[in-house]
Formats: structure tokens, sequence, C-alpha cells
């Protein structure tokens, strides 16, 4: 029988309350491993995030001024944008149920990333070296997790139909040399809502797992 995974989708989320139901859901599944996998799909206001260890360097204004929203957050990366236009998916799953290899991992969120690519027929592409997923040159998806007991959470985030105009604020991702893109650029009518269940069917076919739509009040 497949892993079953809830799904919940609660449209444009605060960053820092869905970051507070991420770290809720984890300790659950610290104390509980037998709980349910959990993939959240949303959109956030414009925010900037930083990894653990991002350098400031990556940022093109002054994060003290308060102009913009910006977390320091645990997963692992470099300085990155969310708005809307841009689907964001937070997984919190034991990879105790799948492989115990991070590297896997991360290369199984890209592969999510390209099927969705690939019912355009758009070519995307990974980068030898990098996480991500590039389409003609250009990043469409980045990806930064953090895993703790083998629980997963932050994600990956897929430029779907976004201003772009937040990115040239920051380095994205610390690359100077590689352009963000969007799939509005290649198909200028797409939408998130025609998107995420793509991104939703794509992540269960990838993952092995059986998605169970859920309300919201399993995050409260």
């Amino acid at each position: 029988m497949p892993q079953t995974c809830q799904l919940i989708c609660p449209g444009l989320t605060k960053y820092s309350v869905a970051w507070e139901w991420q770290r809720s859901l984890v300790q659950q599944r610290r104390n509980c491993p037998e709980l349910t996998d959990v993939l959240i799909l949303l959109e956030h206001p414009p925010v900037y995030t930083l990894g653990q260890g991002a350098k400031l360097d990556f940022l093109k204004f002054d994060p003290n001024q308060n102009e913009y929203e910006v977390h320091r957050i645990e997963r692992g990366g470099e300085v990155t944008y969310h708005c809307p236009g841009q689907l964001v998916g937070y997984p919190i799953l034991n990879l105790k149920h799948y492989q115990q290899d991070l590297h896997w991992y991360l290369r199984q969120l890209e592969e999510v990333l390209l099927k969705v690519l690939d019912v355009y027929n758009l070519k995307g592409e990974r980068y030898p070296g990098l996480t991500g997923v590039w389409l003609e040159g250009r990043k469409v998806g980045a990806i930064g997790i953090k895993v703790s007991r083998w629980i997963t959470m932050h994600g990956f985030a897929l430029n779907v139909s976004p201003n772009l105009e937040g990115f040239h604020r920051i380095v994205p991702c610390g690359i100077y040399d590689k352009p963000v893109g969007s799939l509005a650029q290649f198909l200028p009518t797409i939408t998130i809502d025609e998107v995420l269940p793509l991104v939703a069917n794509a992540f269960a076919n990838v993952f092995g797992v059986k998605l169970i739509k859920s309300t919201n009040s399993i995050l409260f």
C-alpha cells in the first residue's frame, strides 16, 4: 500500500504563519513518528528568506531598514524571494518511509518540478553541482530544505507567474550568472490554479504516495 500524505492548500499565507505550521507539524512527528506525512502548497505575500548560513552580501538592500519583510530560517541555501504567483511546497515527510538520503530527497524534489514542466512540453534542466530547476538558462524552481531526525521541512518554490522585480534586490540563491525566470515567460496565460494540481499529482507520482486532501484544521 502506498504511503498516505495529507495535502493542504491554504492559499495566500503570511510567511511567519506557514513557518510556525511547519515547526508544529515537525515537532508532532518527532513525538509521534507514525503520524501521516503532509504536503502544504500555498503562496506567500512578498518576503525574503535567508538560509541559516546565508551571506548578507547577497542582499542589495539593508535588512535593518524594515522596508521588506526578511526572515533568517533554518533551511540550507542562500537568500530567496517569495511572492504571489510563485507556488511554494512544504513537504513534511518522514524519510524513514522513503530513503534516508538527503541527496536522493533533493533530486526527488527537482524531479517533481521537471515533471510539471514536461506537462507543458517545457524542457527543464538540472545543473551539476547546483540544486534547482532551470528553463533555457533561467532558474524557475528553487529548493531549500531542513531535515531533523529524518523529518523534512521547508521545500521548493516554482515561479509560475510572479512579478520578478523582487528578485532584482538580491543575488538569488547566491548565483550571480544565472537569472531567475518564470513559466509565464514561456506560457503567458498560465496560472497558479492550473499548476497546483499538476504539482500535487507529480509529487504523488515521484514519491509514490496517495494524497488525501485535508482541511486547514490539521494546521491548528
